[in-house]
């Protein structure tokens, strides 16, 4: 008699965490900024972009179970070097990520409840937020599961009210934007295509799931299950509320960092205790964000910094094994960036820093594709619970356009493409060269004095992973 207890990871529950842990509200209006076709670009990317994805990434998440997830692939495929570059660009994506946030929750807070803050009140409540996520986020998961619950649910509200308000909006008085016709076609106009990177990283992070194999009945069937309908629920969660902000709001007038509250206050009419409750629940969301996202980005950083691919401050941990040195390093650059914001002149900052947030974590994943390529030409023979279907035509197909697609978004994220984006693109461009930059020296640094035998590298290597 079989007496295995049953394992109780369901397929509900991994397609749950996808939505929770990956769709965030403060990308709709970037998003929505598109404009109306989007709809093509949401579909287009979904088919060309996120099915490849989430089959790869459940293929070498259950193939290769590190710690180190996305930087174990790459790592295993193409060395050290890269590893560490990988690694870099991974964790530097957070702290410019939780800048902009901060950016954003006093842009919502000033919004909310007219409090108009000057710039050092500004700057103050902008820190507390960046120290008060490092602190909660260097605790473990099970003491903040309770926040990231009701964030889940406060996402769900501020979504589909959207969308309901828009649908009666435009029933009863019309939209702000053209829905009809040609206009949900893509348009030749580069400018407008600069966010695609946006619904790029709106799919980005479903190799979470993977990584919940062991707990799951049946991992090869649920895995993908779970990636796909979890990433057709975001796309339509996300579809609902860009319609409710296409409604309110003409495209040329949308702000990247308003324009979800803009719509509210112009679909009801007027600020209300509605769109104060909403304001409350949007600034409550990025604080817990930035939380549920802390700890998996550290511990790459930390596993990595273990195996002198970044540097031995990222290692430090507590007693209770929390990577506190990469958390402190996160919150110190945060408050660099969130000081240095107001002597920027003429931008939008959270924009700036959410655009240079987003170039960094997909040039991340630009590494993950060929690495799947290339270990199935070198490793054909390891286990693979799950594995992509079709032969070498599928599997190139699989590799080479989604990551033709990665280039292609990130190179229109950060190149002017005419007069009008000049100046809105050059600090993403310069910032960006200087991310590179600073992360092949931290890299080349943090490697400088590591065994040179590549064999004895390889057991210390193989070693970290067993005791991980």
């Amino acid at each position: 008699m079989n007496t295995k207890p049953k394992k109780q990871f369901r397929l509900f529950d991994a397609v749950l965490m996808s939505v929770v842990v990956i769709m965030t509200v403060e990308s709709v209006a970037p998003a929505a900024a598109i404009g109306p076709s989007q709809f093509f670009w949401w579909i287009f990317l979904l088919i060309f972009f996120f099915l490849p994805y989430g089959l790869v990434s459940s293929e070498l998440g259950t193939a290769y179970t590190g710690e180190g997830g996305i930087y174990d692939w790459v790592k295993e495929a193409f060395g050290d070097r890269w590893g560490g570059r990988l690694a870099f660009l991974y964790w530097i994506n957070y702290p410019l990520w939780m800048a902009s946030l901060a950016v954003l929750f006093t842009n919502i807070a000033d919004q909310t409840f007219s409090i108009h803050m000057n710039v050092w009140v500004t700057m103050f409540i902008q820190l507390l937020f960046v120290w008060f996520v490092t602190l909660v986020g260097n605790q473990p998961v099970s003491e903040s599961k309770g926040l990231t619950n009701i964030s889940a649910i406060f996402k769900i509200i501020i979504i589909l009210s959207l969308a309901g308000l828009g649908i009666y909006v435009a029933l009863t008085r019309g939209v702000a934007n053209n829905y009809s016709g040609t206009n949900l076609l893509p348009k030749a106009n580069l400018s407008s295509l600069s966010n695609l990177s946006i619904i790029i990283f709106n799919f980005l992070g479903f190799e979470v799931v993977a990584t919940m194999a062991d707990h799951m009945d049946d991992p090869e069937k649920q895995i993908p299950k779970a990636t796909i309908y979890g990433g057709i629920m975001i796309a339509i969660f996300y579809l609902l509320a860009a319609f409710g902000i296409g409604v309110a709001i003409p495209t040329s007038k949308l702000s990247a960092s308003s324009g979800l509250l803009d719509s509210f206050i112009l679909l009801i009419g007027h600020m209300d205790g509605f769109v104060i409750m909403v304001g409350i629940m949007f600034m409550f969301i990025l604080i817990t964000e930035m939380i549920s996202w802390a700890l998996g980005v550290n511990y790459v950083a930390d596993y990595a910094a273990k195996n002198h691919d970044l540097p031995a401050i990222f290692a430090k941990e507590d007693k209770k094994g929390m990577p506190i040195g990469a958390g402190i390093v996160n919150g110190i650059i945060a408050s660099i960036l969130c000081i240095a914001a107001p002597f920027i002149p003429n931008q939008d900052i959270f924009w700036a820093f959410f655009s240079l947030n987003v170039v960094a974590l997909i040039l991340s994943y630009a590494l993950m594709f060929p690495a799947f390529w290339k270990l199935r030409q070198t490793e054909p023979n390891h286990e693979r619970p799950f594995k992509v279907p079709g032969g070498k035509i599928m599997i190139n197909l699989f590799t080479w356009v989604p990551e033709v697609l990665i280039v292609v978004s990130v190179l229109l994220t950060i190149l002017p493409t005419g007069k009008n984006d000049f100046d809105a693109k050059m600090p993403v461009l310069i910032g960006t060269i200087a991310t590179l930059i600073i992360g092949e020296i931290t890299v080349r640094v943090a490697q400088r004095g590591k065994n040179s035998n590549p064999k004895e590298r390889n057991v210390n290597y193989e070693n970290l992973k067993k005791q991980s």
